[in-house]
């Protein structure tokens, strides 16, 4: 009898074109394999002579991580079956043409990710065996997948959470919500290998990495280590955060137009931390990781954001009799905004009814297990007040619901509370609204409408929680859940009688008007309002006064009277930070009644606003023409101006011009031509930083239509 050759692997296709479209990672490339879990995907191997399938057995053996092992999960062998073996790693489904096999391999959706390693073992009879590599492959989660911790089941979320390669940032205040434009770019190519990288990098895995890559399975894990690798507090992480005012070592968080250009800098100076970020940078480059990886994230501003490291549900905030707020040595703050982000995944680590959304905060605020991570904290579980829920739900909680409590004082003590705000914190928490470059308002998922029964008895039954024995010893408590404890015999307000610009005075208008109360005297009031203004810091404090005023009414029963004031733009010259923030306060005492009123304004500068045009149609290879116009409609010139252009599809990396000095009056015009290379929606960012003002930026969504075949 004829003895028959023994099978040799002779060449391989991953068919990562066709298994990549499938999976929805095409948009990473296609020269190589990238797979979701729990879900097939197709070889073909090619042999010295046909396959047998009674002699001929071929082992497969999938490997991930340095020391892979089955009991870990990073090592699986599976052969050659006719059917799908349940949720396990299988080959199955084959069929055979000449010397080629046809193979249907299957991850199990709960598979560990990351960068796999695939051989076959292939062996006749009970003798000789022969081990030959197939290739490498990639496999993430796969929110696609019912079987997935990370399943969401609607493909207009899908393509808005995974797929969707820019957005916006929310940021400003809550009366002046900028939208700014963020070049996510988690399919630009190496930004998957910089994601492992990150992982890679990690304190869990430098302690003990084969234990890291065997929890790469979870969801929750994954979510953890990224947001303690985002920022390097611990590690040597992704960003460095700085928020005082001196960015001449690296690069204003301002001037950053998306993720990429950071991810690629942090990769090539072998894992050194970039100089710089605040919390919407963190999060715009987490939301990049995050989606990259395969699950479905998005980005979040919570407006007049509580930072409560005490843990006991208020804010202090001090003023003296000249309306100066003052700085405290306390770190509890109000942040004007505050960016984080939302992961969409199953939670089997809690009780039924807390999956969907969690919070996952990777700015470095306060320490989770020993590092600087927050998160993944339950919406539904913040919403419905259950904080001893795990990861991080009691500092969440606070940050969209403690109480503020503004006190004047004097001679070395708190004298008087001015205002005890039960709703002023957690304003207007935002993100992007799917499918549209608007903002959606998600206040609700986070709290129930402030003043209703519904969100008090939430609130007293997690200061209850997070105060316990605290609370009893505290007689302050007792303002918890009461409504305003106090009349004032007059309502101050102060509104601005103009849109406030850089660059030029500020015009507002206090309106005073008395309230007719039976407890209050009918006689004229008289009143002395002393204001002042101050800059107002990202994080809550204010720098040194730029401006004072004493203004004294006279207010008859049932009388409003307003009167005009008037901050002049030399005032605030050169007093401002970056982000252009001015806080107007007044507080008017009462003559003969020894009670004061506080009234307080922010006001938030707009920049000038840039114009974008492009040319009507745009198409792959192309050129596409792009004019931008910038004018100074200031009273001052814009010195040192730099333009950046990013867009992931649109541009490789960056196009970076110097613009010189843009005098006041004075308008510049910009025009180049751009070679778009991937097809579908895109968008242009554009910033314009100059000395005075850093942030002028501006965006333009483009269709780019595919090459049409020649």
């Amino acid at each position: 009898m004829k003895q028959v050759a023994a099978l040799e692997l002779r060449s391989v296709d991953l068919q990562s074109s066709r298994n990549n479209k499938a999976h929805h990672t095409q948009e990473m490339g296609l020269r190589r394999l990238i797979v979701r879990r729990g879900q097939p995907f197709t070889l073909q191997l090619h042999f010295n002579r046909p396959f047998h399938c009674g002699t001929d057995h071929i082992t497969f053996v999938a490997e991930t991580g340095p020391a892979p092992t089955k009991l870990s999960g990073t090592r699986a062998t599976f052969g050659l079956t006719q059917a799908r073996q349940g949720n396990a790693w299988s080959a199955s489904d084959f069929t055979i043409d000449s010397n080629s096999l046809f193979v249907s391999l299957f991850t199990p959706a709960s598979a560990v990710i990351g960068p796999y390693t695939l051989k076959i073992d292939i062996s006749q009879g009970q003798g000789y065996s022969m081990t030959h590599p197939v290739g490498t492959f990639i496999l993430l989660f796969n929110p696609w997948s019912a079987e997935d911790d990370v399943y969401l089941p609607s493909e207009i979320l899908l393509r808005e959470y995974i797929m969707m390669d820019y957005g916006f940032v929310h940021k400003g205040h809550e009366q002046f919500i900028t939208s700014w434009p963020w070049n996510y770019g988690q399919f630009e190519e190496d930004i998957i290998d910089i994601c492992f990288e990150i992982l890679n990098k990690s304190l869990y895995f430098l302690e003990n990495p084969s234990k890291d890559y065997s929890q790469r399975n979870d969801v929750v894990y994954i979510c953890r280590v990224v947001s303690a690798m985002i920022n390097s507090n611990d590690d040597n992480g992704v960003l460095q955060g700085n928020w005082g005012e001196d960015y001449s070592r690296g690069v204003s968080p301002l001037e950053w137009n998306g993720s990429v250009a950071i991810l690629r800098q942090w990769s090539a100076r072998g894992g050194q931390p970039v100089k710089y970020g605040q919390c919407w940078v963190f999060a715009a480059v987490m939301c990049t990781v995050m989606r990259c990886l395969g699950v479905p994230t998005r980005v979040v501003s919570n407006f007049r954001s509580a930072h409560n490291v005490d843990g006991n549900l208020t804010i202090d905030t001090y003023y003296d009799r000249n309306a100066e707020m003052l700085s405290t040595q306390k770190r509890d703050k109000v942040w004007n905004f505050h960016v984080w982000n939302e992961c969409w995944m199953i939670r089997k680590d809690l009780p039924p009814g807390f999956n969907g959304w969690q919070v996952l905060d990777p700015t470095p605020q306060q320490t989770s297990s020993g590092l600087f991570c927050c998160g993944p904290a339950s919406v539904k579980a913040i919403r419905e007040g259950e904080i001893h829920l795990p990861y991080d739900t009691p500092f969440v909680y606070a940050e969209v619901n403690a109480d503020e409590v503004i006190w004047l004082f004097g001679d070395g003590q708190a004298q008087e509370i001015l205002a005890h705000n039960t709703s002023s914190i957690g304003k207007k928490i935002s993100t992007k609204l799917v499918g549209s470059d608007q903002r959606q308002d998600i206040t609700s998922s986070y709290k129930y409408p402030e003043g209703s029964p519904e969100e008090r008895s939430v609130f007293m039954k997690a200061s209850r929680k997070m105060l316990g024995s605290r609370r009893a010893s505290s007689p302050f408590l007792d303002l918890l859940g009461s409504e305003g404890f106090r009349d004032q015999p007059a309502l101050l307000r102060l509104h601005l009688t103009r849109t406030p610009e850089w660059g030029q005075d500020l015009l507002l208008t206090l309106h005073a008007k008395r309230v007719p109360h039976r407890a209050h005297p009918r006689g004229p009031l008289r009143l002395e309002v002393r204001f002042c203004a101050q800059a107002l810091l990202h994080k809550g404090g204010t720098r040194q006064p730029l401006w004072r005023q004493i203004v004294h009414l006279n207010l008859d029963f049932g009388e409003e009277i307003q009167w005009p004031l008037l901050l002049p733009y030399n005032n605030y010259r050169n007093k401002l930070t970056d982000e252009k923030l001015i806080r107007v306060s007044g507080i008017a005492e009462v003559e003969g009644t020894g009670r004061s009123i506080l009234v307080l304004k922010d006001i938030s500068l707009e920049p000038p606003h840039l114009s974008i045009e492009v040319s009507e149609r745009a198409e792959v290879g192309k050129p596409l023409r792009v004019h931008i116009t910038l004018t100074n409609t200031r009273t001052v010139a814009l010195s040192h101006c730099t333009m950046v252009l990013e867009g992931s599809g649109l541009i490789h990396g960056q196009v970076s011009n110097d613009l010189g000095t843009l005098v006041a009056g004075h308008t510049i015009q910009i025009q180049l031509d751009l070679y778009p290379f991937k097809a579908g929606p895109r968008q242009l960012q554009v910033l314009i930083s100059s000395n005075e003002v850093k942030e002028i930026k501006g965006y333009k969504d483009v269709f780019v239509a595919a090459a049409r075949p020649s």
